[in-house]
């Protein structure tokens, strides 16, 4: 089996790792109430980092000793079978559509605790499927199994998919470029969550420059060393900021 190439899993003392054990922690103690257990992953628009976030999210929710379950509902452009460098023959699609049982397209990882269920066959009604209520009844009964539910999903602007997959979630996080990301566009990816009353904890800044003379780059270079300098030239100009708000009762 090939490597992983996701940061949380080859750097584990890499700045940005420490960001998404952050995200995680953030995520845990959001609610007093009850668990955030279902988790919606979106962005304004593509090429923004949902499918990174969501991957190692994941990773990291597993290597806490967390039972968790990565679910790739980007049906129209999936992703997250090329970032664990598994198959994508079958997978959510085709267990919606051929009733496959659950051993035939959850696929085990090399990361301990951590499964995933990639998309499958590109559907020509994407939308439709993830509204169904085979969808629905999946998604509930995966709760009862995993610790976390981990959801990938299209940006929240250009199609429907991500409000309709939020009326399952316990929470959704947003993924914004630094830098990229349009302020009206932000503003309108909120409006939409809102409008299918979506319980948003929060906004994932991405691609941070990682090269600026910032305080928090200061603190990252004293604690990490030269660790900051070692990150992958992909990533190495991009570190993760989290904000996250707490969840309204």
């Amino acid at each position: 089996m090939e490597k992983i190439n996701l940061i949380t899993y080859n750097s584990p003392k890499s700045p940005i790792t420490e960001a998404y054990r952050t995200l995680r922690t953030n995520i845990q103690f959001s609610s007093f109430d009850e668990k955030v257990k279902v988790i919606v992953i979106t962005s304004t628009g593509p090429g923004e980092g949902k499918s990174t976030t969501s991957s190692n999210l994941a990773v990291t929710m597993a290597q806490g000793g967390n039972k968790t379950l990565l679910i790739d509902c980007d049906l129209r452009k999936s992703m997250l079978h090329r970032k664990f460098n598994l198959s994508n023959e079958i997978g959510l699609t085709n267990l919606l559509v051929d009733e496959l049982n659950l051993d035939r397209v959850i696929q085990n990882t090399r990361v301990e605790n951590l499964s995933i269920l990639t998309a499958g066959t590109k559907p020509p009604n994407p939308a439709e499927l993830l509204g169904s209520e085979k969808m629905s009844s999946f998604v509930q009964e995966m709760k009862k199994i995993y610790d976390y539910i981990i959801i990938d999903t299209p940006p929240v602007i250009m199609v429907t998919d991500a409000q309709i997959l939020s009326q399952y979630a316990d929470g959704v996080l947003l993924v914004v470029a630094s830098g990229e990301a349009e302020k009206d566009a932000v503003l309108r990816s909120k409006e939409l969550l809102q409008k299918v009353d979506a319980k948003i904890l929060g906004v994932v800044l991405n691609k941070i420059d990682a090269s600026s003379k910032g305080r928090y780059n200061y603190y990252y270079q004293y604690y990490y060393g030269n660790d900051v300098k070692n990150i992958d030239d992909k990533r190495k100009n991009k570190l993760l900021s989290i904000f996250t708000n707490k969840r309204s009762k």
